[in-house]
């Protein structure tokens, strides 16, 4: 089960303004994401490793008031697939405003957190009071680079995050965006942190495509998770790969 993909159509210059050029990106040449992406093209690229089911992560921009997202909440839990939602855009803050959150709690609806690793302590101090919130840290933590500083900060944000109980699980993704790189020893350091942090029962591994694209193929990318867990017994990986994205995603 792969945890975090994104379908869309670059042609939506409403939705996705920086997939087409209405908006500028601090990524370098983005030319192997401003693509279509669907789901044919998903189960093409992702032929070789049996993805059977795969959470779909919306990515597209607008600013609503705390009422509107609140309604768009509901809206949305009309559709028998929506889990959760996640907060898209510019923001000082890794949290929503006041209300959503506890709008989620009360709905049995997970929160997806985007949060760099400057913001990873604060945002574990405000979901403390959240203890019935089921919360996904997304893509590790999001560090910004593969400095030893950013490691540093990175790491305590971590534990800060896994330590305020199994209601928090990581998202083992978007590292090939900071370590411009699919190798798995640039990989390991991170991904074996993680799961140290967690463990094996709050983690859940995901391709971030079509955006980790940019540096490699979903075949290098999930070859490198492979290598990275070789050591791991079965039971354990079988987790990491399927049966923990399943459980909190209910599917």
């Amino acid at each position: 089960m792969d945890a975090h993909v994104h379908l869309w159509d670059p042609a939506r210059t409403d939705w996705y303004p920086y997939l087409s050029g209405g908006r500028e990106l601090d990524m370098g040449d983005v030319a192997g994401m401003a693509r279509l992406f669907d789901l044919p093209t998903y189960r093409v690229e992702s032929a070789g490793w049996n993805v059977e089911k795969l959470v779909n992560v919306a990515a597209a921009t607008g600013l609503h008031s705390i009422e509107e997202t609140i309604e768009l909440i509901d809206l949305q839990m009309t559709a028998s697939r929506f889990r959760g939602v996640r907060p898209m855009g510019a923001s000082s803050s890794a949290l929503p405003l006041d209300g959503v959150l506890d709008a989620l709690q009360e709905r049995s609806l997970l929160f997806e957190l985007m949060a760099h690793p400057d913001q990873l302590r604060a945002a574990a101090r405000a979901l403390a009071a959240f203890e019935d919130l089921v919360v996904v840290v997304e893509h590790m933590g999001w560090p910004r680079s593969s400095s030893a500083e950013e490691y540093a900060l990175w790491a305590d944000g971590i534990d800060a995050l896994a330590g305020l109980g199994d209601n928090v699980v990581c998202k083992l993704s978007g590292l090939a965006m900071p370590l411009g790189t699919m190798r798995a020893d640039a990989f390991r350091p991170w991904i074996e942190r993680a799961i140290e942090a967690f463990g094996v029962d709050r983690c859940m591994f995901a391709s971030n495509f079509p955006v980790d694209g940019l540096h490699g193929t979903f075949d290098e990318l999930y070859s490198t998770y492979a290598a990275v867990t070789d050591e791991l017994d079965d039971e354990s990986r079988d987790k990491l790969f399927a049966t923990n994205a399943e459980r909190v995603y209910r599917c």
